[in-house]
């Protein structure tokens, strides 16, 4: 695939210096040099230290991607809630895993989407998955369709520049509408998988924000906006504040029937796209499970 961009600037620069502007990576310009891609000025084979000048137009051509490990597709069928030349944003059902695993290793999201890119008959792209649901969350899922589009959002995501909602049932009734919980959150010793909130050197510091949209019978149904990705970090926030998700059993909350894994589902992410110069809204329903709950 080619990227390209017409240099507008009135002072000249090096490529090199204008290419880390637009995110491009030491490891992408290796991969693109070693692998039978190209960079372009004006059409012909620049180098790093070339000078470009204004209305220059730089191509990047991105070699064709393929997995390190086979990845088997999965040809059940995804629900596209966005997608473009760039970004792909699938909507997550409950129970599926977001990437291929040793207990998961064939009809993971990763494994639906490689199968819709076989559909479509896509050559030269694999999946590259920009945030991850745990496998009993519902909701939203970024993938980028090439390397560079993933190293734009994998930048955001370290700055916390992506905007993550969530929706979620929480046991119990929150007297207050709004809650801010900046506490750290680090591995439970006792558990191969559980987080807890841990004041210790080893801890990363976690904050949530809490917005009650509803009470229901003895449940609150919430806005929950995260500042933080860490592992579980609603769930173990929710807790410690003494009201566990509904039917999260890892973190305190009792199953709740019709509704058997935890209350929660990404339901809106927001992001800027550098290749349009504009931020991406997506919106996500909660699941049927969820509502079947609350009715």
């Amino acid at each position: 695939m080619q990227i390209n961009w017409i240099y507008s600037e009135d002072v000249s620069c090096k490529l090199k210096t204008f290419l880390k502007k637009q995110g491009i990576s030491r490891r992408l310009l290796a991969k693109v040099r070693y692998s039978d891609g190209k960079i372009l000025i004006n059409g012909k084979s620049g180098r790093k230290i070339d000078k470009i000048k204004k209305n220059d137009k730089i191509t990047l051509v991105v070699p064709d991607e393929e997995f390190r490990r086979s990845v088997p597709p999965s040809f059940v069928p995804i629900k596209i809630l966005y997608e473009d030349d760039n970004y792909l944003l699938v909507d997550k059902p409950a129970f599926v895993a977001s990437i291929p695993s040793p207990l998961h290793p064939n009809d993971s999201l990763v494994n639906r989407v490689v199968g819709y890119y076989q559909i479509r008959g896509y050559r030269g792209i694999i999946p590259h998955i920009v945030t991850r649901l745990d496998r009993d969350t519902s909701g939203i899922v970024i993938f980028a369709k090439h390397r560079y589009a993933h190293a734009l959002l994998d930048s955001q995501l370290k700055e916390h520049k992506i905007s993550k909602t969530y929706t979620a049932i929480l046991s119990g009734i929150l007297h207050n509408n709004h809650y801010i919980i900046d506490l750290p959150i680090g591995r439970d010793s006792t558990s191969l998988i559980k987080r807890k909130v841990l004041f210790s050197e080893k801890a990363k510091r976690s904050k949530t924000e809490i917005f009650v949209e509803e009470r229901i019978r003895d449940n609150t149904l919430c806005k929950i906006k995260l500042h933080t990705g860490r592992t579980h970090q609603i769930r173990v926030h929710c807790s410690y504040l003494g009201y566990p998700l509904v039917s999260d059993t890892l973190y305190g909350g009792t199953i709740s029937m019709p509704l058997q894994r935890q209350a929660l589902h990404c339901s809106e992410v927001v992001f800027w796209d550098q290749f349009s110069s504009q931020y991406i809204k997506v919106k996500s329903n909660i699941s049927q499970d969820m509502m079947n709950y609350l009715k």
